[in-house]
């Protein structure tokens, strides 16, 4: 009889993101292996391996089916990729001239998404693959089409691995994406709560930062739940199991709503209230909720039971409490302050009464719109009028395609020019290496730099310690698991397991210790073509574009804007319209952070607009929380002569932003100031006394959007005051 703590490590184990992955890997290495030592061939190890590796790169999320179909794709272009390589293998010119071609037409397949980009790049890969192999013959290949054979039929064996996986454990990748986003959500208000700390001269724009920053996360997280969840609805009626997950989905989009909301100034709250324990009563309660996502990911992952703590009731009868305590004191100066409290204490309600149902997601009402938008290319038609309109020097796509081609030709004739033994591995190097911008190119060189000279360091070690095949054999199925359990996460490591899995897998049919500098030399005439491309040939400095970023945040947050108005008006209903309005502007925002983190690791000179940019990431982070204030609270609101006067307001302050985006987008001078815009904020702060709280709250979150106009036509102004000096 097992132990709950055996059985509970084990559950954890399972419930691993990286262990069904890891474990198929695993069977698929080991079962190549014990297939060439069967048959006393271990000749074929190597090309079996190649194969296995390329068909786990090309996999995606799926339903056993659209797994099937991927595999089918995948294997087509893996056979045309090996015949091609080895029909022309000996015609250097007509080789070089077709792989630059075949490259240039495969990164531009990413035009139609994720999962045709990934199986391009393991086509790329294993063509490389397939070089490498018949290098390794040479002029005396008796049987020339062995090891294509044995390359696809890898291939074949991991895909069919994949196949049955997914339709044994269906769900398994649902519930890993589910507890990833209920984990980054969890982070979201820990780092909210830290706004709520009754501290005076508190780096509000620091703590505001990390959280834009962490917004970014959330929001990656939720478009891979999207995706995934996609992937299992099909065209019918979801089942049980997925209307389960599909209702936890769209409680964390509520969630994330009502958590990046802001319905004042938290430093002005800091200071009216700093000799009262509100403001900590709120970050208190923020932070538990934030433990309850945490524990709501773990429950998910774990598949089992979620318990929602009697702390958190605690929490919020205490802050009600105070809130009580401070309106007995009757102070007419916190009279407006009080209602922006009791509208965040009624959000703080909401969601806690959203996370309590959480242990029961059935139960949550199941009227809304539950569609999910499937950005797949839905026709042939469909799918070449996408790659079409990539075809421009604009496209980063495109960029990226062009420098590709341009640094596969570049190895080519460097390999050939000083016949370097192994030489194909300089391509494949360049591969790995070459990103679609700077700052990732970078990362990922010092990375395969670093993990090559690791692995050969230790590989070195482990020649000497355990010269026995079998062990090396052994050793060279767990390093290819430790690469695809790493690759994601620690690419140092999984570059220096991969070449342990090299330098093992050759040693099996010839001297291993010959391919130690050869190796080295190649990854570093590799990384050298690839930063050389990525530098000069139409490099992509994120600097150049921060102008259009910036203006796609504001555009998105004036499409957001008028869907919330539209809720006003007809009440809540969070139809598709609605969300892909909220998430497009949380995805724009989000776009903003990565763009200015990958700023950071440019070359000084393209960098000099960071600050600004980080500015402008605060102040459009800081709108969005108002813009979220909003759509937290829709509902329709009684009919009122002032509902006109609202809407017109909202109207203003959308034609705003879209003013602002466009002066963005197009360089073109925009106002530093406002006299509507600030006659329009000092109208809606003015409220009176007998208004109801819906119209006073709605009144209220437009002044605040309306006060970010200001700061945001300041530093729009200056960021095209630096684009167009740029461009002289």
């Amino acid at each position: 009889m097992r132990s709950p703590l055996l059985s509970h490590s084990l559950r954890q184990l399972w419930a691993l993101d990286k262990f069904g992955y890891s474990f198929r890997v695993l069977i698929a290495l080991a079962g190549s292996m014990g297939l060439s030592w069967y048959v006393a061939q271990p000749t074929m190890a190597i090309p079996l391996f190649l194969g296995v590796i390329a068909s786990a790169l090309a996999e995606t999320d799926d339903s056993w089916l659209g797994r099937l179909s991927a595999l089918l794709v995948t294997l087509l272009c893996f056979s045309i990729a090996a015949a091609s390589v080895q029909l022309l293998f000996p015609y250097p010119l007509l080789f070089a001239l077709g792989m630059a071609a075949s490259a240039f037409s495969l990164v531009m397949l990413g035009a139609l998404g994720e999962r045709y980009a990934t199986i391009a790049q393991a086509t790329l890969i294993l063509s490389i693959y397939s070089m490498i192999a018949a290098d390794q013959r040479g002029s005396e290949a008796l049987h020339p089409w062995r090891d294509p054979l044995l390359l696809l039929a890898g291939a074949t064996w991991y895909g069919l691995l994949s196949v049955l996986w997914n339709a044994l454990f269906a769900h398994q990748p649902v519930q890993q994406s589910l507890a990833r986003l209920y984990r980054e959500l969890g982070q979201y208000y820990k780092l909210k709560a830290a706004l709520f700390e009754p501290v005076r001269q508190l780096d509000v724009e620091e703590r505001r930062l990390q959280l834009a920053q962490q917004n970014g996360r959330v929001v990656s997280a939720l478009n891979a739940t999207k995706e995934t969840l996609l992937h299992r609805l099909g065209n019918g009626r979801p089942g049980v199991k997925i209307s389960h997950y599909l209702k936890l989905y769209f409680l964390a989009q509520d969630l994330h709503e009502r958590v990046s909301s802001s319905h004042y100034p938290y430093q002005e709250l800091a200071e009216a209230f700093f000799h009262s324990d509100v403001l900590f009563r709120c970050g208190r309660l923020l932070r538990l909720q934030g433990v309850a996502c945490a524990d709501l990911a773990n429950a998910v992952q774990l598949r089992q039971p979620f318990r929602y703590s009697e702390a958190n009731a605690q929490a919020l009868g205490d802050l009600e409490s105070s809130l009580e305590h401070l309106r007995m004191q009757s102070n007419p100066a916190w009279r407006g302050l009080l209602r922006s409290l009791r509208a965040l204490s009624g959000n703080l309600s909401t969601m806690q009464r959203q996370l309590s149902t959480a242990t029961n997601p059935d139960a949550l009402e199941g009227e809304q719109d539950s569609s999910l938008l499937d950005r797949q290319p839905q026709s042939l038609r469909d799918a070449l009028n996408r790659i079409r309109l990539q075809l421009t020097p604009t496209s980063l796509l495109f960029r990226h395609a062009l420098r590709m081609s341009l640094a596969l030709l570049c190895g080519y004739a460097v390999l050939h020019t000083i016949h370097p033994e192994q030489g194909y591995w300089v391509l494949l190097t360049t591969v790995f290496v070459c990103q679609p911008n700077y700052g990732a190119t970078r990362i990922k060189l010092v990375q395969r730099v670093t993990g090559t000279a690791l692995g050969l360091a230790v590989g070195w070690a482990l020649f000497d310690l355990f010269p026995s095949q079998q062990i090396q054999a052994l050793f060279a199925v767990i390093a290819g698991v430790v690469f695809f359990a790493t690759r994601s996460s620690r690419y140092t490591l999984a570059t220096a397991a991969i070449t342990l899995l090299v330098l093992f897998c050759f040693n099996q049919v010839g001297d291993g210790y010959g391919l130690f500098w050869p190796r080295l030399v190649d990854t570093l005439l590799g990384s050298l073509i690839a930063a050389v491309a990525v530098f000069f040939v139409l490099p992509d400095w994120q600097g150049r574009r921060l102008n259009q970023v910036v203006a796609n945040t504001l555009a998105r947050s004036a499409d957001y804007l008028r869907q919330i108005m539209t809720q006003y008006e007809s009440g809540k209903r969070d139809d598709l319209a609605y969300r892909l309005a909220r998430r497009n502007a949380h995805n724009a925002d989000a776009a903003l952070s990565t763009t200015l983190s990958n700023m950071l690791l440019e070359p000084g000179h393209f960098r000099k607009d960071a600050e600004t940019g980080f500015r402008f990431l605060i102040l459009s982070h800081t709108l969005l929380n108002y813009l979220s204030g909003l759509g937290a609270h829709r509902e329709s609101l009684p009919v009122d002569a002032r509902d006109d006067m609202l809407e017109s307001a909202a109207q203003q302050l959308a034609s705003s932003l879209d003013e602002l985006a466009n002066g963005l987008q197009h360089n073109q001078p925009v106002a530093v100031y406002s006299e509507a815009e600030e006659a329009l904020a000092q109208q809606l702060e003015q409220t009176s006394e007998d208004i109801d709280d819906s119209h006073r709250l709605l009144q209220t979150q437009l002044g605040l959007i309306c006060r970010q106009l200001a700061p945001l036509r300041s530093m729009a102004a200056h960021l095209i005051k630096q684009q167009r000096q740029a461009q002289r």
